[in-house]
């Protein structure tokens, strides 16, 4: 274990949705959903950490009687226990005017996250009216995605990870799901070493690495294998529920 001390007792789960706790059919198992509640009846915290937004979560939330914060949009958003929200990162709308130009420019596929919907290859008629947390290139040509990604890095003002190899996820530079973490840890009085942050995408490395105990699902990307204290298995075979039982147990 590179970061995990067994004397390092888990006070909360982190948890990814998409490619973690959901299957393939955008479910929760009766697996992970037994081993979520025996850790609730155990005193430990279950936050969902995710890259959806709080319209795309809070459903399977409330499915899973979870009754702590919720880790939005990469970061973008924290809620607490009574949906309340507790912080907001934006990104300017002339940033998301940029990228959307650079996605016509490259013909590729995009999706955008502002304050009120979620947007899919469309866009409002006037994007400086709304409030933006994420943008979203969806990108299957490896040259592509390459020139995109270094563009945006040369702008030097995102944060930028993925949620599949084949997209690229922008938020606010210095957002990500572990800053989130962090400020839920400060408000509960718990230390981001009593963590266990499981997940399976490039959005999750920060926490991940951060936690206390970081744990990558089977079917994660190379990288967050190599980052994770302890890898468990997919997203289709209860990885969530085994992580539960091994590691809270």
């Amino acid at each position: 274990m590179q970061n995990f001390k067994s004397d390092n007792e888990i006070k909360l789960i982190a948890l990814d949705m998409d490619g973690t706790l959901l299957n393939d059919e955008h479910k929760i198992s009766e697996g992970n959903r037994l081993a979520i509640k025996d850790a609730q009846d155990k005193g430990v915290l279950v936050v969902l950490s995710t890259g959806r937004s709080l319209r795309k979560c809070e459903k399977h939330a409330d499915s899973l009687a979870l009754s702590s914060y919720l880790v939005t949009v990469n970061g973008s958003e924290i809620w607490d226990d009574k949906r309340g929200l507790v912080e907001r990162n934006l990104l300017s709308s002339e940033s998301i005017q940029w990228m959307l130009e650079l996605t016509q420019k490259h013909k590729i596929r995009f999706w955008a996250i502002n304050t009120n919907r979620n947007w899919f290859d469309e866009m409002p008629e006037d994007i400086h009216a709304e409030e933006w947390l994420k943008f979203g290139f969806n990108i299957k040509d490896v040259e592509t995605r390459d020139i995109i990604l270094k563009e945006l890095q040369e702008k030097g003002e995102f944060e930028l990870s993925n949620s599949t190899p084949t997209n690229i996820e922008v938020n606010p530079a210095g957002i990500n799901k572990a800053k989130g973490l962090k400020l839920v840890c400060e408000r509960l009085g718990i230390e981001m070493k009593n963590v266990m942050a499981v997940g399976d995408s490039l959005n999750d490395l920060a926490m991940i690495e951060e936690a206390g105990l970081g744990i990558a699902m089977g079917n994660a990307q190379d990288m967050v294998k190599q980052a994770a204290a302890w890898v468990t298995t997919s997203n289709n075979e209860d990885g969530v529920a085994i992580a539960i039982r091994k590691w809270v147990f």
